[in-house]
């Protein structure tokens, strides 16, 4: 029992620490939907659901010895988030609430596996550790938690305070949102360093 307990904790504090900026993307996607309809909140939490499910199984995968993962390459889909960012920035009108950055299910898959891209390289070694009884823990904290997340951002994108405050400045709130995380992404995966070299 204590070693279930233990990987589990593991587990948790291992998702925790490399998803806690979804909090903050689902939440302005909560918010969106809350103002727009769009995206539905049953795609946000699909959606996250199968973004999350789609880089654990990439990261199995590439432990299994299956793949390689191209890093730090795949920073490159930090563009995706910069991308949607700036296009809902110029197509935004004043009197606008939040505009539609994401709008269905596989649009907010792209944006969580573009944000958890670099989670691969944190996950990859993790994976290739586990026994498979402690890797299905795994898997069912994992679960567990991506509900918990959008059960808080969904908390979060209905609080009246919140829901004011990103009436207010929503128009350009949300899109930069997308635009820094896409940003970070970049900067932190080290694919402009190696673009750079590439290109010197």
């Amino acid at each position: 029992m204590t070693d279930l307990i233990a990987t589990a904790t593991g587990a948790a504090l291992v998702f925790a620490a490399t998803n806690l900026d979804d909090v903050v993307v689902l939440t302005v996607l909560f918010v969106a939907a809350r103002g727009t309809g769009r995206p539905r909140p049953g795609h946000i939490v699909a959606g996250q659901y199968l973004g999350i499910g789609a880089l654990v199984a990439a990261a199995a995968v590439a432990a299994a010895g299956l793949l390689v993962v191209p890093d730090p390459w795949t920073g490159l889909l930090g563009l995706l988030p910069v991308a949607l960012g700036v296009r809902a920035l110029l197509a935004r009108s004043d009197d606008d609430g939040p505009p539609v950055v994401v709008g269905g299910l596989l649009g907010v898959a792209g944006v969580t596996i573009a944000n958890g891209a670099d989670n691969i390289a944190v996950y990859v070694p993790v994976f290739r550790s586990l026994a498979p009884a402690d890797a299905l823990v795994w898997l069912v904290v994992f679960a567990a938690l991506v509900g918990l997340w959008c059960a808080v951002a969904a908390g979060l994108g209905g609080h009246p305070a919140v829901v004011r405050w990103v009436g207010r400045v929503g128009h350009w709130l949300v899109p930069a949102v997308f635009i820094v995380i896409g940003a970070l992404i970049l900067v932190t995966s080290g694919v402009l360093a190696r673009l750079g070299d590439a290109l010197g």
